[in-house]
């Protein structure tokens, strides 16, 4: 019986120069298994397949950029702003924007602090039943936030009960602290006064001149408040009332228009800093009407009847 042959995975098959094969070195010729590419080889493939694929999106993005710069057109450089075109655009706005006027400022500006003042007398019955109380009108000007006021001393002067309202409409009673009677003033002290009360602020009239425009604020025959524009019309006047009981001096002469009502209201410039308290109107005809001369205290010789330092 022949036998079977035996196989090895080792070696290939020996032959004798006679022909005869030997067992245990005879092997199977199978085909060599195939070649698996190593890591290196695998990473060098990946990076070349990358490299192309970048290199054509380098090329499409440098085509985009170019056919939009062709598509859209060159800005030409922007002109230099010149004083010719400022004053154009200032022109311009003035001729199509509506400013307030400088009077309009100044009276926003110091109407927080205005205050119509009321000097009543005690009440009496009349005919009818009814009770009335003598009374005066006047304005005053709010210079301390405490709710000091400064105001004319014939406005108050004998009142039995003194009444301020402010501009915010809350009403209060008020008491004398103290008066100058050389200059007609007396100083307020209000019982309640707003959370929010503004004082003026006042100004030096050290270097003001006949022609300086000016505005004056109050309560002319109780109405109010209300505003009158003009100029300072001379400087260190004197005036002597229509019954010769008071002379005084050193005041701001002005033209804006003043009645009775406007004592005790402020004298303000354009930008509503006080400059003089409104204290007195020349007729010569006695009548209580305004024919263009109005007076004020300097506000120095006012605020000294507070006890405020000097400017």
């Amino acid at each position: 019986m022949r036998r079977p042959a035996l196989y090895s995975s080792s070696r290939r098959t020996s032959h004798d120069p006679d022909g005869r094969d030997f067992p245990g070195e005879i092997n199977w010729a199978t085909p060599p298994p195939p070649q698996t590419p190593s890591r290196l080889s695998r990473w060098f493939q990946h990076a070349s397949d990358h490299q192309f694929y970048l290199l054509w999106s380098v090329v499409g993005l440098l085509a985009l950029m170019l056919a939009i710069s062709l598509a859209v057109p060159l800005r030409p450089a922007a002109r230099p702003l010149t004083q010719g075109d400022i004053n154009a655009a200032v022109l311009k706005t003035l001729e199509t924007t509506v400013l307030p006027s400088p009077a309009a400022k100044a009276y926003d500006a110091i109407i927080p602090s205005v205050v119509r003042v009321v000097g009543q007398g005690k009440s009496t019955k009349n005919r009818d039943g009814k009770e009335d109380a003598e009374r005066s009108v006047g304005t005053g000007v709010v210079i301390v936030d405490k709710g000091v006021i400064l105001t004319n001393l014939h406005v108050v002067e004998g009142a039995h009960t003194i009444k301020v309202t402010f501009s915010d409409g809350l009403e209060s009673t008020a008491s004398i602290t103290s008066v100058q009677l050389e200059n007609d003033l007396a100083v307020l002290q209000v019982h309640k006064i707003p959370d929010d009360l503004m004082a003026a602020t006042l100004r030096s009239t050290a270097d003001l001149a006949p022609g300086d425009r000016v505005v004056a604020v109050g309560y002319p025959f109780g109405i109010g408040p209300s505003a009158s524009a003009g100029v300072i019309s001379g400087l260190q006047r004197t005036f002597r009332s229509p019954e010769g009981k008071q002379q005084m001096t050193n005041l701001i002469q002005f033209d804006a228009a003043a009645n009775p009502g406007n004592s005790g209201g402020p004298l303000v410039t354009m930008d509503g800093e006080v400059i003089g308290i409104v204290s007195a109107i020349y007729n010569p005809n006695r009548q209580r009407t305004f024919v263009g001369i109005g007076f004020a205290v300097p506000i120095e010789n006012a605020a000294a009847a507070v006890g405020m330092p000097p400017f």
